[in-house]
């Protein structure tokens, strides 16, 4: 799969780079925020994404002026010119209908502004991490305060302490293209516009059929503006999730799911391939404790042959409790089980096996200690992995858990109820990326 790259002129004579991957019915991608058509190619986290995208139809994307292989000495730089950015490209292609989808910052305006004045070309509009005010996102003196900010010195990209190693590597990628696509002042000037944008009264005219996707965790547009855009669309279905949404690339499973489901996408394999599992599975995580550190302290030989204990006491506790391993994490385990009893069964036969090697007798290696989370639910299942909000807050509950601990959250506390595992309380708990707090039990094992 490659792009073929492309050029045509706006209305006021600005150039437009556009670029076209893929076979299918035509898909343009709205641009919101600054981009670099041939360096997202490069970039792998941007490239997945895309090539995601593409599955089953044509993927049409632009640099918007002011940015990548687009005019970027322009004067006008307005939610209204950019908008026109995009006419300029449905026109020079000819395209009589399509889908439009919109991926965060100003993409979600400028798709709704296009789609209120073109209702007879877009056949249907996806909406993430949208809104309709743009004084709804934050307080006037923090919208200054980030707008002079971004101004000066861009974008901030925060990676925060809890990725895995090979995420922030993809931060690292995308902010270095962030930098490349346009200078500081043009990415103040998009984020002035958010700010100042308000496309309330173009709500009522978007009659075709939408999709809304937000995250409860999105950073940028608070999650309830993204409900009420859905609850103002005349034919609007809104599908929220835990994460955020300001970040397609690390939300992409979920994403490229909805998107297909909607857009009515067969990619001619199994019809199972993307889909809820429609019966409750139990997701358990398990989390090396220090594992950095300790890779720091012994060397990697050393280190890894700790990670090869953690690794044989889950897979015997899995095999012994038919369990399925569903991906290594780096410093843990993901899997699943079709009971949450069997499950809970796991997590204490893991803990006990790592127990006695930490207390056998001439033992040469460091002990091992692992953090331990549980929930059930219903999540996505794409290609052999488990994504949704049942999958997060399994993760989010491990990372509570202290090493050596068991935690679970309510529901499977109550599938399990006369099991005869012992639960205390430890309360209700914030989660990152959650906007309610979630009850947690510990799991008694010794």
């Amino acid at each position: 799969m490659e792009q073929q790259l492309g050029f045509c002129t706006t209305e006021d004579g600005v150039s437009i780079a556009y670029a076209t991957v893929g076979e299918g019915p035509p898909l343009v991608y709205a641009t919101g925020f600054p981009g670099y058509l041939s360096l997202e190619w490069e970039t792998p986290a941007a490239r997945d994404l895309i090539e995601g995208l593409a599955q089953g139809v044509t993927l049409i994307r632009y640099d918007m002026r002011g940015s990548g292989l687009s005019d970027r000495d322009v004067d006008d730089l307005s939610m209204e010119r950019w908008t026109d950015d995009l006419a300029a490209v449905v026109d020079h292609l000819n395209l009589d209908r399509f889908a439009l989808l919109s991926l965060g910052f100003l993409a979600g305006p400028i798709s709704i502004a296009y789609a209120a004045a073109h209702p007879e070309r877009v056949s249907k509009l996806i909406l993430s991490s949208a809104f309709l005010l743009g004084s709804e996102l934050s307080p006037p003196d923090r919208a200054k305060a980030m707008t002079d900010y971004i101004s000066a010195f861009g974008v901030p990209i925060g990676m925060g302490d809890e990725l895995e190693p090979e995420e922030v590597v993809k931060f690292q990628a995308v902010a270095r293209l962030q930098r490349q696509s346009a200078s500081t002042e043009v990415q103040g000037a998009v984020v002035r516009a958010m700010f100042e944008t308000d496309v309330r009264a173009l709500a009522d005219r978007i009659s075709m059929p939408t999709l809304v996707v937000h995250g409860q965790g999105d950073d940028v547009v608070p999650f309830n503006l993204g409900r009420n855009l859905a609850a103002q669309l005349p034919n609007a279905k809104f599908v929220p999730f835990g994460e955020s949404s300001a970040t397609p690339w690390l939300q992409q499973a979920l994403l490229l799911g909805e998107i297909r489901r909607f857009l009515e996408i067969d990619l001619g394999v199994d019809d199972e391939a993307v889909r809820v599992t429609g019966a409750p599975l139990t997701i358990l995580f398990t989390d090396m404790e220090s594992s950095t550190a300790t890779t720091q302290r012994l060397g990697d030989a050393k280190a890894q042959e700790l990670v090869r204990v953690h690794n044989s006491a889950v897979r015997e506790a899995l095999a012994e409790h038919g369990g399925s391993e569903i991906k290594h994490t780096g410093d843990g385990i993901m899997a699943s089980f079709a009971s949450a009893s069997a499950g809970v069964a796991c997590a204490v036969a893991i803990q006990r096996a790592l127990e006695s090697h930490n207390q056998g007798e001439g033992q040469a290696l460091d002990p091992v200690h692992v953090r331990i989370g549980l929930n059930a639910g219903e999540p996505v299942v794409e290609d052999s992995d488990l994504f949704g909000t049942a999958v997060q807050l399994a993760s989010r509950i491990c990372d509570r858990a202290e090493p050596g601990e068991i935690l679970a959250s309510n529901v499977v506390r109550e599938l399990v109820a006369g099991k005869g595992f012992l639960f205390a309380d430890r309360g209700e708990v914030e989660m990152r990326g959650f906007e309610d707090p979630a009850h947690i039990y510990e799991v008694g094992w010794r």
